[in-house]
Protein backbone atom coordinates (compact mmCIF):
# COMPACT_ATOMS: atom_id res chain seq x y z
CA UNK A 1 0.00 0.00 0.00
CA UNK A 2 1.52 3.49 -0.83
CA UNK A 3 1.40 6.13 1.84
CA UNK A 4 2.09 9.96 0.67
CA UNK A 5 4.20 12.07 2.59
CA UNK A 6 3.41 15.49 3.05
CA UNK A 7 4.30 18.52 4.44
CA UNK A 8 2.97 20.05 7.32
CA UNK A 9 0.42 21.90 7.61
CA UNK A 10 1.75 25.45 7.83
CA UNK A 11 0.06 28.58 9.89
CA UNK A 12 -1.01 31.60 8.43
CA UNK A 13 2.27 33.39 9.37
CA UNK A 14 4.31 31.00 7.50
CA UNK A 15 3.82 30.98 3.78
CA UNK A 16 5.89 27.59 2.60
CA UNK A 17 8.85 26.32 3.52
CA UNK A 18 12.79 25.13 2.22
CA UNK A 19 13.52 21.15 2.08
CA UNK A 20 16.66 21.31 4.47
CA UNK A 21 17.71 17.79 4.55
CA UNK A 22 16.87 14.38 3.45
CA UNK A 23 17.69 11.63 5.78
CA UNK A 24 16.54 9.12 3.46
CA UNK A 25 17.14 8.16 -0.19
CA UNK A 26 14.72 5.96 -2.60
CA UNK A 27 14.66 2.55 -1.85
CA UNK A 28 15.71 3.16 2.12
CA UNK A 29 13.43 1.49 4.67
CA UNK A 30 12.55 3.78 7.36
CA UNK A 31 10.18 2.63 10.80
CA UNK A 32 7.69 4.30 12.46
CA UNK A 33 8.26 7.76 13.69
CA UNK A 34 11.52 7.84 12.15
CA UNK A 35 12.56 10.90 10.65
CA UNK A 36 12.56 11.70 7.11
CA UNK A 37 12.93 15.07 5.37
CA UNK A 38 13.32 18.41 7.78
CA UNK A 39 11.47 21.40 6.38
CA UNK A 40 12.96 24.56 7.23
CA UNK A 41 10.34 27.62 7.35
CA UNK A 42 10.76 31.34 8.35
CA UNK A 43 10.75 30.49 11.78
CA UNK A 44 11.83 27.03 12.96
CA UNK A 45 12.65 23.66 11.39
CA UNK A 46 9.94 20.45 11.16
CA UNK A 47 10.17 17.30 10.72
CA UNK A 48 8.43 15.41 8.75
CA UNK A 49 8.48 11.64 10.34
CA UNK A 50 7.46 8.16 8.79
CA UNK A 51 3.56 7.14 9.42
CA UNK A 52 4.81 3.85 9.67
CA UNK A 53 7.01 0.99 8.25
CA UNK A 54 8.01 0.27 4.61
CA UNK A 55 9.66 1.37 2.27
CA UNK A 56 10.86 5.13 0.32
CA UNK A 57 9.29 4.45 -3.18
CA UNK A 58 9.82 7.80 -4.56
CA UNK A 59 10.95 11.36 -3.71
CA UNK A 60 8.97 14.12 -5.16
CA UNK A 61 10.74 17.14 -4.15
CA UNK A 62 14.71 17.95 -3.60
CA UNK A 63 16.76 19.53 -1.33
CA UNK A 64 16.74 23.44 -1.76
CA UNK A 65 12.96 23.32 -3.04
CA UNK A 66 10.87 25.53 -1.65
CA UNK A 67 7.68 23.37 -0.91
CA UNK A 68 3.88 24.80 0.16
CA UNK A 69 1.49 23.28 2.94
CA UNK A 70 0.43 19.51 2.79
CA UNK A 71 2.45 19.69 -0.51
CA UNK A 72 3.51 15.48 -1.41
CA UNK A 73 7.04 15.51 -0.52
CA UNK A 74 7.39 11.15 -0.79
CA UNK A 75 5.71 7.87 -1.23
CA UNK A 76 6.13 5.51 1.13
CA UNK A 77 5.31 1.74 0.27
CA UNK A 78 3.98 -0.05 3.63
CA UNK A 79 5.48 -2.91 4.95
CA UNK A 80 7.79 -3.85 2.17
CA UNK A 81 11.47 -4.84 2.20
CA UNK A 82 14.40 -2.91 1.25
CA UNK A 83 15.73 -3.71 -1.97
CA UNK A 84 19.74 -3.93 -2.51
CA UNK A 85 21.24 -0.97 -3.11
CA UNK A 86 22.45 -0.35 -7.13
CA UNK A 87 26.04 0.84 -7.85
CA UNK A 88 26.38 4.49 -7.38
CA UNK A 89 23.64 5.00 -4.97
CA UNK A 90 23.90 6.80 -1.62
CA UNK A 91 23.60 3.34 0.05
CA UNK A 92 26.01 1.55 -2.06
CA UNK A 93 28.88 4.26 -1.41
CA UNK A 94 28.91 4.50 2.15
CA UNK A 95 29.08 0.64 2.56
CA UNK A 96 32.76 0.57 1.22
CA UNK A 97 35.00 2.41 2.96
CA UNK A 98 37.63 2.22 0.43
CA UNK A 99 37.45 3.59 -3.30
CA UNK A 100 39.10 1.37 -5.94
CA UNK A 101 42.15 2.88 -6.04
CA UNK A 102 43.08 2.04 -2.90
CA UNK A 103 42.30 5.05 -1.12
CA UNK A 104 39.65 6.31 1.40
CA UNK A 105 36.65 8.28 -0.29
CA UNK A 106 36.40 11.90 0.37
CA UNK A 107 32.87 11.05 2.35
CA UNK A 108 31.45 7.93 3.00
CA UNK A 109 28.65 9.40 5.65
CA UNK A 110 25.98 10.36 3.04
CA UNK A 111 24.91 14.39 3.55
CA UNK A 112 21.77 13.38 4.97
CA UNK A 113 23.65 12.32 8.38
CA UNK A 114 24.66 16.35 8.57
CA UNK A 115 22.40 18.87 9.93
CA UNK A 116 22.56 22.07 7.53
CA UNK A 117 24.54 23.61 10.34
CA UNK A 118 27.29 21.16 10.45
CA UNK A 119 27.23 20.52 6.23
CA UNK A 120 28.30 24.17 6.22
CA UNK A 121 31.56 23.96 8.52
CA UNK A 122 32.27 20.75 6.44
CA UNK A 123 31.82 22.38 3.02
CA UNK A 124 33.81 25.57 3.88
CA UNK A 125 36.63 23.77 5.29
CA UNK A 126 36.91 20.71 2.80
CA UNK A 127 36.85 18.34 5.67
CA UNK A 128 37.08 14.73 5.38
CA UNK A 129 33.26 13.50 6.61
CA UNK A 130 34.54 9.86 7.52
CA UNK A 131 36.83 11.43 10.50
CA UNK A 132 34.53 12.88 12.32
CA UNK A 133 32.56 11.14 14.61
CA UNK A 134 29.12 11.83 15.39
CA UNK A 135 27.18 12.46 19.01
CA UNK A 136 23.71 13.15 17.87
CA UNK A 137 20.73 10.78 17.23
CA UNK A 138 21.43 7.74 15.45
CA UNK A 139 25.05 8.76 15.09
CA UNK A 140 23.85 12.75 12.85
CA UNK A 141 26.88 14.75 12.90
CA UNK A 142 26.19 17.81 14.39
CA UNK A 143 27.73 21.63 14.43
CA UNK A 144 29.28 20.99 17.79
CA UNK A 145 30.78 17.57 16.79
CA UNK A 146 32.52 19.46 13.71
CA UNK A 147 34.04 22.14 16.21
CA UNK A 148 35.53 19.50 18.28
CA UNK A 149 36.66 17.65 15.61
CA UNK A 150 38.63 20.97 13.92
CA UNK A 151 39.99 21.90 17.50
CA UNK A 152 41.43 18.21 17.91
CA UNK A 153 43.27 18.43 14.39
CA UNK A 154 44.42 22.18 15.21
CA UNK A 155 46.24 20.56 19.18
CA UNK A 156 47.47 17.43 17.46
CA UNK A 157 51.42 17.42 16.56
CA UNK A 158 52.50 18.75 13.57
CA UNK A 159 54.79 17.63 10.94
CA UNK A 160 58.64 18.42 11.87
CA UNK A 161 59.58 21.58 10.69
CA UNK A 162 62.33 19.90 8.41
CA UNK A 163 60.24 17.12 6.84
CA UNK A 164 57.54 20.21 5.68
CA UNK A 165 57.62 21.83 3.09
CA UNK A 166 58.83 25.59 2.91
CA UNK A 167 55.62 27.89 3.62
CA UNK A 168 55.13 31.02 1.48
CA UNK A 169 55.86 34.30 3.64
CA UNK A 170 52.52 35.45 4.69
CA UNK A 171 51.37 38.86 2.94
CA UNK A 172 52.65 37.17 -0.29
CA UNK A 173 50.17 35.02 -1.65
CA UNK A 174 48.40 36.49 -5.13
CA UNK A 175 45.51 34.31 -3.91
CA UNK A 176 42.87 36.30 -1.71
CA UNK A 177 40.09 33.52 -1.07
CA UNK A 178 36.47 34.10 -0.54
CA UNK A 179 33.59 31.95 -0.11
CA UNK A 180 30.28 33.01 -0.93
CA UNK A 181 27.12 31.37 1.16
CA UNK A 182 24.06 31.43 0.58
CA UNK A 183 21.86 32.66 3.82
CA UNK A 184 19.64 30.02 5.22
CA UNK A 185 15.69 30.77 5.02
CA UNK A 186 15.94 31.58 8.92
CA UNK A 187 18.76 33.62 8.80
CA UNK A 188 17.58 36.02 5.83
CA UNK A 189 14.24 36.00 7.57
CA UNK A 190 15.69 37.39 11.13
CA UNK A 191 17.92 39.58 9.26
CA UNK A 192 14.67 41.07 7.62
CA UNK A 193 12.84 41.70 10.78
CA UNK A 194 15.34 42.99 12.48
CA UNK A 195 15.74 45.57 9.29
CA UNK A 196 11.79 46.17 9.85
CA UNK A 197 12.28 46.60 13.48
CA UNK A 198 14.58 49.20 12.97
CA UNK A 199 12.95 51.50 10.03
CA UNK A 200 9.59 50.97 11.31
CA UNK A 201 9.20 51.19 14.91
CA UNK A 202 10.69 54.34 17.41
CA UNK A 203 13.34 52.02 19.42
CA UNK A 204 14.70 53.63 22.27
CA UNK A 205 16.36 52.37 25.40
CA UNK A 206 16.86 53.20 28.72
CA UNK A 207 19.21 51.42 31.38
CA UNK A 208 19.70 50.93 35.12
CA UNK A 209 21.53 48.85 37.26
CA UNK A 210 20.49 46.04 39.61
CA UNK A 211 22.13 44.49 42.53
CA UNK A 212 22.28 41.05 42.29
CA UNK A 213 23.35 40.11 46.10
CA UNK A 214 19.88 39.53 47.62
CA UNK A 215 19.29 37.02 44.49
CA UNK A 216 22.16 35.77 44.57
CA UNK A 217 21.96 34.91 48.37
CA UNK A 218 18.49 33.37 47.98
CA UNK A 219 19.53 30.66 45.31
CA UNK A 220 22.98 29.88 47.19
CA UNK A 221 20.95 29.14 49.48
CA UNK A 222 18.18 27.09 48.40
CA UNK A 223 18.63 25.94 45.40
CA UNK A 224 20.18 22.06 46.09
CA UNK A 225 16.66 22.41 48.36
CA UNK A 226 14.68 24.08 45.41
CA UNK A 227 16.53 21.07 42.74
CA UNK A 228 15.19 18.17 44.70
CA UNK A 229 12.38 19.09 45.99
CA UNK A 230 11.69 20.17 42.02
CA UNK A 231 12.48 16.72 40.46
CA UNK A 232 15.53 18.48 38.98
CA UNK A 233 14.93 21.82 38.24
CA UNK A 234 17.11 23.96 38.82
CA UNK A 235 17.08 27.51 40.07
CA UNK A 236 18.13 30.25 37.62
CA UNK A 237 18.14 33.91 37.40
CA UNK A 238 15.64 33.63 34.33
CA UNK A 239 12.77 32.85 36.24
CA UNK A 240 13.51 35.59 38.68
CA UNK A 241 13.20 38.54 35.64
CA UNK A 242 10.60 36.59 34.06
CA UNK A 243 8.26 37.02 37.16
CA UNK A 244 9.58 40.48 38.13
CA UNK A 245 8.29 41.11 34.40
CA UNK A 246 4.76 39.65 34.77
CA UNK A 247 4.93 41.69 37.76
CA UNK A 248 5.69 45.33 36.20
CA UNK A 249 3.96 44.47 32.81
CA UNK A 250 0.68 44.76 35.23
CA UNK A 251 1.56 48.47 36.49
CA UNK A 252 2.71 49.58 33.21
CA UNK A 253 -0.10 47.88 30.59
CA UNK A 254 1.83 50.05 27.94
CA UNK A 255 4.67 47.85 27.79
CA UNK A 256 3.00 45.10 27.23
CA UNK A 257 0.71 46.58 24.25
CA UNK A 258 0.97 45.97 20.49
CA UNK A 259 0.64 47.97 17.67
CA UNK A 260 -2.10 46.99 14.92
CA UNK A 261 -2.42 49.62 12.03
CA UNK A 262 -3.92 52.50 14.04
CA UNK A 263 -4.89 50.98 17.40
CA UNK A 264 -2.91 50.01 20.42
CA UNK A 265 -3.79 46.55 21.75
CA UNK A 266 -3.87 45.90 25.13
CA UNK A 267 -3.17 42.33 26.03
CA UNK A 268 -5.02 41.52 29.24
CA UNK A 269 -2.05 38.56 29.73
CA UNK A 270 1.37 38.15 30.24
CA UNK A 271 3.16 35.79 27.02
CA UNK A 272 6.85 36.28 27.72
CA UNK A 273 8.77 35.28 24.80
CA UNK A 274 12.88 34.30 26.32
CA UNK A 275 15.65 34.55 23.30
CA UNK A 276 17.38 31.30 22.75
CA UNK A 277 20.47 31.19 20.90
CA UNK A 278 20.59 27.93 18.17
CA UNK A 279 22.87 27.00 15.07
CA UNK A 280 20.09 28.33 13.07
CA UNK A 281 19.97 31.70 14.28
CA UNK A 282 18.08 33.65 17.41
CA UNK A 283 14.95 31.98 18.20
CA UNK A 284 12.02 33.18 20.91
CA UNK A 285 10.06 30.59 22.26
CA UNK A 286 6.84 31.71 24.50
CA UNK A 287 5.91 31.31 28.14
CA UNK A 288 1.81 31.61 28.00
CA UNK A 289 0.02 33.12 30.77
CA UNK A 290 4.02 33.18 32.39
CA UNK A 291 2.14 35.30 35.29
CA UNK A 292 -0.02 32.17 36.44
CA UNK A 293 3.51 29.71 36.36
CA UNK A 294 5.80 29.66 39.41
CA UNK A 295 9.23 30.29 39.97
CA UNK A 296 9.99 26.44 38.87
CA UNK A 297 7.58 26.09 35.97
CA UNK A 298 9.52 28.92 34.76
CA UNK A 299 12.69 27.36 35.30
CA UNK A 300 11.34 24.35 34.04
CA UNK A 301 10.00 25.67 30.55
CA UNK A 302 12.63 27.89 29.82
CA UNK A 303 15.03 25.08 30.07
CA UNK A 304 12.52 22.78 27.88
CA UNK A 305 12.42 25.30 25.69
CA UNK A 306 16.02 26.10 25.24
CA UNK A 307 17.05 22.31 24.35
CA UNK A 308 13.83 21.68 22.13
CA UNK A 309 15.12 25.08 20.35
CA UNK A 310 18.94 23.74 20.26
CA UNK A 311 17.07 20.49 18.76
CA UNK A 312 15.35 22.25 16.05
CA UNK A 313 12.42 20.24 17.83
CA UNK A 314 10.30 23.86 18.28
CA UNK A 315 6.41 23.77 17.19
CA UNK A 316 5.35 27.11 14.99
CA UNK A 317 3.11 27.19 18.04
CA UNK A 318 5.91 27.67 20.75
CA UNK A 319 7.40 30.93 19.12
CA UNK A 320 4.10 32.19 17.93
CA UNK A 321 3.19 35.27 19.98
CA UNK A 322 4.10 36.81 23.09
CA UNK A 323 3.56 40.40 24.54
CA UNK A 324 7.56 40.61 25.98
CA UNK A 325 10.33 39.63 25.47
CA UNK A 326 13.49 39.29 28.08
CA UNK A 327 17.04 38.19 26.72
CA UNK A 328 20.14 37.03 28.17
CA UNK A 329 23.23 38.40 26.42
CA UNK A 330 25.14 37.91 29.70
CA UNK A 331 25.32 34.68 28.88
CA UNK A 332 27.89 35.30 26.44
CA UNK A 333 29.93 38.09 28.54
CA UNK A 334 28.28 41.00 27.62
CA UNK A 335 28.20 44.17 29.75
CA UNK A 336 26.05 46.02 28.08
CA UNK A 337 23.67 46.31 24.87
CA UNK A 338 20.69 48.11 23.44
CA UNK A 339 18.29 44.78 22.53
CA UNK A 340 16.32 45.47 19.21
CA UNK A 341 12.45 45.08 19.11
CA UNK A 342 10.63 41.96 18.21
CA UNK A 343 7.52 43.39 16.69
CA UNK A 344 4.85 43.91 16.66
CA UNK A 345 5.86 43.75 20.97
CA UNK A 346 6.42 47.34 22.05
CA UNK A 347 9.21 46.11 24.77
CA UNK A 348 12.37 44.13 25.22
CA UNK A 349 14.53 43.70 28.53
CA UNK A 350 17.73 42.46 28.12
CA UNK A 351 20.01 41.19 31.07
CA UNK A 352 23.59 41.01 31.24
CA UNK A 353 26.97 39.57 32.53
CA UNK A 354 27.02 39.94 36.47
CA UNK A 355 29.72 41.85 37.43
CA UNK A 356 31.65 42.84 40.78
CA UNK A 357 31.85 46.38 41.04
CA UNK A 358 32.68 49.07 44.20
CA UNK A 359 29.38 50.78 45.26
CA UNK A 360 28.57 53.18 47.76
CA UNK A 361 26.18 51.39 50.59
CA UNK A 362 24.88 53.66 53.10
CA UNK A 363 27.61 56.25 52.94
CA UNK A 364 30.78 53.15 52.63
CA UNK A 365 32.20 51.49 49.50
CA UNK A 366 31.95 48.26 49.04
CA UNK A 367 31.90 45.60 46.79
CA UNK A 368 28.44 43.94 45.11
CA UNK A 369 27.67 42.04 41.83
CA UNK A 370 26.17 44.29 39.42
CA UNK A 371 24.21 43.74 36.59
CA UNK A 372 23.26 46.64 33.94
CA UNK A 373 19.65 46.40 32.87
CA UNK A 374 18.64 47.69 29.26
CA UNK A 375 14.96 48.47 28.53
CA UNK A 376 14.36 48.87 24.50
CA UNK A 377 10.88 50.11 23.92
CA UNK A 378 8.26 50.92 21.03
CA UNK A 379 8.52 55.20 21.87
CA UNK A 380 5.18 55.72 19.74
CA UNK A 381 3.25 53.98 22.19
CA UNK A 382 5.72 53.91 25.66
CA UNK A 383 6.65 57.70 27.05
CA UNK A 384 10.01 57.48 28.30
CA UNK A 385 8.62 58.30 32.10
CA UNK A 386 6.65 55.04 31.86
CA UNK A 387 9.86 53.31 30.39
CA UNK A 388 12.36 54.14 32.99
CA UNK A 389 9.11 53.68 35.61
CA UNK A 390 8.74 49.69 33.97
CA UNK A 391 12.70 49.45 34.79
CA UNK A 392 12.66 50.59 38.17
CA UNK A 393 10.02 48.38 39.02
CA UNK A 394 11.93 45.75 37.90
CA UNK A 395 15.04 46.66 39.58
CA UNK A 396 13.21 46.65 43.05
CA UNK A 397 11.81 43.33 42.72
CA UNK A 398 14.78 42.04 41.90
CA UNK A 399 16.55 43.95 44.60
CA UNK A 400 13.82 42.40 46.90
CA UNK A 401 12.75 39.70 45.67
CA UNK A 402 10.47 38.90 48.40
CA UNK A 403 8.26 41.28 46.79
CA UNK A 404 7.61 39.13 43.79
CA UNK A 405 5.97 36.80 45.94
CA UNK A 406 4.10 39.30 47.78
CA UNK A 407 3.40 41.55 44.72
CA UNK A 408 4.38 45.06 46.43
Amino acid sequence: MAIEIKAPVFPESVSDGEVATWHKSEGDSVSRDELIVEIETDKVVLEVVSPQDGVIKAIHVQQGDIVQSQQLLATIEAGAVEKPAMPGSASANNSAAVTSDGAEPEEIVSSAQLGPAARQLVDEHSLVVSEISGTGKSGRITKEDVVAYMAAKEDAPQVPEQQALPAEPVGHSSERVEKRVPMTRMRAKIAERLLDATQQTAMLSTFNEVNMAPVMALRSKYKEQFEKTHHGTRLGFMGFFVKAACEALKRYPAVNASIDDHDIVYHGYQDIGVAVSTETGLVVPVLRDADFMSLADVEAAVRDLGQRARDNKLSIDDITGGTFTVTNGGVFGSLLSTPILNPPQTGILGMHKIQDRPMAVDGEIVIQPMMYLALTYDHRIIDGKTAVQFLVAIKDLIEDPARILLQL
